[in-house]
């Protein structure tokens, strides 16, 4: 009788210890399969080329590759190399230069660009035709307007070097953002910088229309500059190598994507800002995406990747329009060990 009551009790407590380690298991695997909570920030407001991050969130893209991601605005280049460095956010969208800068001021800062999305700088300088300004020379003695933190403005010297214009011969303004276009179209400035596909849109806004503007794309004009890159922490890259590649793979698929179908894609950047104005986000997409994304290099060697000596030499031009002590080593500030494969980069 005593065995047999011994024995019942084992059974139940044999059976309650496996219920238990089972639960256990089943607990430890669906922790497993919990994707991965991120931050992204952007560096700008949610406006057409934001298009492809949003739409790999939309999509489900980022959470096929078990990543739960936040997509946030920014307010500027500098702003998001920030909140990256300070562990805030783990990867972010901002100008390459700006990057370089940081990094010139922290060094080991450590941080790196992984996707060069922009495969040359949309920086430009902007004159109204009637101004008669249509080559770097003509800048001479003429007034520009821009933000100080301005991508265009703070690598204007390179710009100014590759076409024999002393920097020192043009005066600056400082001003809002929103207030750089406005003062063009006043003819309160001879000429404004900025990226080409923002402010081309701008002083459309204000009545100038695209015809009667002169552009001048700084890498028309000798400058090789590189433009905005995704860029990762040291310690998101370390300890999560296998994420930041499923983050790549997201967003490449939805870039092609953004690429090939540009109208459907800026429909992403409505659904995240309600009031962002659709037809004209999709303009600035399709500009974005026709003058530096898709660009003949980006078709020959794929999206997303360097030309190694073209972007040792971009950092000698930063270096020099930065004032920066030394010129930074390429290697240190991109590496293309998170690539997708070459053969899924590749457009046509």
């Amino acid at each position: 009788m005593l065995q047999s009551t011994f024995t019942k009790l084992f059974r139940r407590s044999a059976t309650a210890l496996l219920a238990s380690v089972l639960v256990g298991l089943g607990a430890n695997a669906h922790a497993a399969d919990e994707p991965y909570k991120m931050k992204f920030t952007l560096d700008w407001r949610f406006e057409g080329p934001s298009a492809p991050f949003l739409l790999a969130k939309a999509k489900g893209y980022f959470a096929a590759e078990g990543l739960d991601v936040t997509v946030d605005s920014g307010s500027g280049s500098v702003g998001a190399v920030t909140r990256v460095a300070s562990g805030a956010y783990e990867m972010g969208f901002a100008d390459f230069n700006a990057l370089a800068e940081y990094d010139a001021q922290n060094p080991g800062s450590k941080i790196q660009g992984v996707y060069m999305v922009y495969n040359f700088t949309p920086a430009a300088v902007v004159t109204l035709k009637k101004s008669n300004i249509t080559k770097p020379a003509d800048l001479i003695g003429k007034t520009l307007a821009a933000p100080v933190f301005d991508a265009g403005r703070k690598a204007f010297p390179a710009f100014a070097k590759s076409n024999k214009v002393d920097p020192a011969a043009v005066k600056w303004q400082s001003v809002d953002p929103a207030l750089r276009e406005t003062m063009l179209a006043r003819g309160e400035v001879d000429a404004i910088t900025g990226f080409s596909f923002t402010s081309i849109l701008s002083l459309e806004a204000r009545g100038v229309k695209e015809n009667e503007l002169n552009v001048m794309l700084y890498n028309d004009y000798g400058v090789e500059l590189y433009g905005n890159a995704i860029i990762a922490s040291p310690k998101f890259m370390a300890e999560k190598p296998e994420l930041v590649k499923g983050f790549l793979r997201a967003f490449n698929k939805a870039l092609k994507e953004t690429i090939a179908n540009p109208d459907a894609a800026a429909a992403y950047v409505k659904a995240a800002d309600a009031l962002a104005d659709l037809p004209l986000e999709t303009r600035r997409l399709k500009m974005a995406m026709t003058s530096v994304v898709a660009t003949p290099e980006a078709k020959a060697n794929g999206l997303g990747g360097v030309t190694d000596d073209r972007l040792q030499r971009s950092m000698a031009e930063t270096a020099s329009a930065y004032n920066l002590k030394s010129v930074p080593n390429a290697k240190d500030l991109f590496t293309s060990a998170f690539l997708p494969a070459k053969a899924d980069r590749m457009i046509k």
